[in-house]
């Protein structure tokens, strides 16, 4: 019985979990008694029981699949991404990246997500009651229990609706196969409401900040930041500009507390360049200086082998990751799969996914760039750390590390492979970034351009000015993060941007260059869509990478309809309630309308 695809062997949940981490000491145990007696009367019986299943719902939440949809639904339809090779081994990817998605191609299954969100809502049944009968278990745990698991749940579904539209929603836990599963699906509207609702009723429960003894705990759980983070980004979508730059000021200015902290503390790891503050117009941006004439820090703390060590510096940037472990095969832990396979590794020069030509022009180019700005000339580190373009492949998240030296050239170079090393294949353990820093900064940069007007009459043109000013001074700091220049010189010009329509521009480009190949782009693009009702820019962008058929996608994007996901037809077909998205049809067949 496998309805709405929430089911999940539902029976047992938390007992496949406590097998799973628990079976070496509970073998016999577990023996005797039936499985779903053992979660429903002896499981939830102390808080450490309630731990265990937290920690399942993150470890669910790093699977594969559910990394590999971050991917998927958040790049791979965008001009960031090709094919790469061996990419004719999923038929499935290969029809995404032609624009050509059905209601049979996999990944349009979100059972993963329901995976997380039906573990989420165990949890939120059953702690409670835990709390009534251990009193170890406190009403401050208690509170930020409950935080996570509604954080991480609306996480699942923000996903979701972001990917598909309209998806089932429901806040029960499904925990017996004869509880009714089959739902229609709830408005995206409706869906986004609650979230943010869900969120703001539990923002102030939430750990604001985990003790010094568990440093990876300040970025690989959920915080107070990587709620008022999600909020950010919720209120953006739902077009309320003002809450969205509430949220985003609340996270920053929590960053460059902790940055003062850092910096003040004797035993601090804090680094950063001598005028990394003029760098980044005051933003605790992680520095981009190595040392000398060496650049591409930033990578290394955020994208590549941070030991715990380092964890602090790591710290100063990210807000919320997926957090896997540095040498997974030898410790027995999960490996980065989904980038493992998708973007590559030691023994594939390209993944599944390339970089798209278009990406690749863009960086050759001397002029006339649309992705990169022609005033960074070649000084841009992003040019280097965001793909190798010499064997166009990507290369954010593949290699361990990066140096970029500026010493002997006019502009700088790349180290040779020989100095760089790649995580080895099935053994790729780089934490994946939900939130950082530079991510908000640039929503809002974003919310701020939406609050310009329009017009070129004086007070239009005085009304304009400080929000102007205020959204080019984000996405500058973030810019010039990434200039490999000891005196910088090169970098972007306020004057240049003077209108509503400039602005939201440079932030679509900085966020494009920025955050490259880290599952925003089509997010980006589908938002973009939804505020202006039409699909122009998503489609300007879609066509960037296509040589042939441009007519057809043309037509095929331009129903907004066509920009979200099919549901899958076995869930078509299991659950009555469901409507297809009308783009495709009855869910059945093999094309567009």
């Amino acid at each position: 019985m496998r309805k709405l695809h929430i089911n999940l062997t539902l029976k047992g949940l938390a007992t496949l979990l406590v097998t799973t981490l628990l079976l070496s000491s509970c073998g016999d145990f577990l023996e005797i008694e039936p499985r779903n007696e053992i979660v429903l009367e002896q499981f939830w019986n102390e808080k450490a029981d309630v731990d265990v299943i937290v920690s399942g719902c993150y470890s669910a939440l790093q699977s594969r699949g559910c990394i590999s949809r971050m991917i998927i639904w958040g790049e791979s339809r965008s001009d960031n991404i090709a094919a790469g090779t061996n990419a004719t081994n999923d038929a499935s990817l290969l029809n995404v990246l032609n624009e050509n998605i059905t209601a049979k191609n996999g990944y349009t299954t979100w059972v993963d997500f329901y995976n997380v969100i039906n573990r989420c809502n165990t949890v939120l049944k059953y702690a409670p009651q835990v709390a009534e009968i251990d009193p170890g278990y406190t009403v401050s745990e208690l509170n930020a229990t409950i935080a996570e698991m509604v954080a991480l749940r609306s996480l699942s579904y923000f996903y979701l609706i972001r990917a598909f539209r309209d998806v089932p929603f429901s806040r029960e836990a499904f925990i017996d196969d004869d509880q009714p599963m089959d739902l229609p699906a709830t408005p995206f509207n409706a869906v986004l409401d609650s979230l943010i609702d869900d969120l703001e009723s539990v923002k102030d429960m939430a750990i604001k900040r985990y003790p010094v003894t568990y440093p990876i705990y300040q970025t690989g759980r959920i915080t107070q930041d990587a709620i008022h983070a999600m909020l950010c980004e919720m209120y953006l979508w739902k077009q309320d500009y003002s809450r969205c730059i509430e949220y985003a000021d609340k996270v920053i200015n929590s960053k460059k507390k902790l940055a003062e902290e850092y910096k003040n503390s004797s035993n601090s790891r804090y680094e950063t360049a001598n005028d990394e503050d003029n760098r980044t117009n005051g933003f605790p941006l992680v520095s981009n200086l190595r040392g000398g004439n060496e650049y591409g820090q930033a990578y290394n703390y955020l994208f590549g082998n941070v030991n715990e060590s380092e964890s602090e510096i790591n710290q100063q940037e990210i807000i919320f990751q997926l957090v896997f472990n540095n040498s997974p095969q030898s410790n027995s832990m999960m490996e980065n799969g989904a980038i493992n396979e998708f973007y590559g590794n030691s023994n594939v020069n390209i993944g599944y996914m390339a970089p798209s030509d278009y990406i690749l022009d863009d960086i050759a180019k001397t002029s006339g760039r649309t992705v990169f700005d022609d005033k960074n000339k070649k000084v841009d580190s992003r040019l280097y750390y965001n793909c190798k373009t010499d064997r166009k492949s990507i290369y954010k998240y593949v290699f361990e590390n990066t140096s970029i030296d500026v010493t002997t050239a006019t502009t700088p170079e790349l180290e040779d492979d020989r100095n760089l090393t790649k995580w080895p294949e099935g053994q790729n353990g780089s934490n994946w970034i939900i939130y950082r820093l530079s991510d908000i900064m640039l929503m809002k940069a974003e919310a701020l351009a939406e609050q310009l007007q329009e017009g070129s009459d004086q007070g239009t043109i005085d009304f304009n000015r400080p929000i102007l000013s205020q959204a080019f001074n984000l996405v500058n700091a973030v810019n010039k993060r990434s200039i490999c220049q000891n005196t910088l010189k090169d970098t972007l010009v306020e004057s240049d941007y003077v209108t509503k329509a400039m602005m939201q521009e440079l932030v679509l480009r900085e966020r494009q260059r920025e955050l490259m190949f880290e599952g925003k782009r089509w997010f980006d693009l589908v938002r973009r869509a939804r505020r202006d009702g039409n699909t122009s820019v998503l489609i300007s962008a879609a066509l960037h990478k296509v040589s042939t058929g441009s007519a057809l996608i043309s037509n095929k994007l331009t129903k907004m309809d066509a920009i979200y996901w099919p549901y899958n037809s076995d869930e078509i077909k299991i659950n009555t309630k469901l409507v297809q998205n009308p783009a495709f049809k009855s869910g059945e067949n093999d094309s567009y309308e």
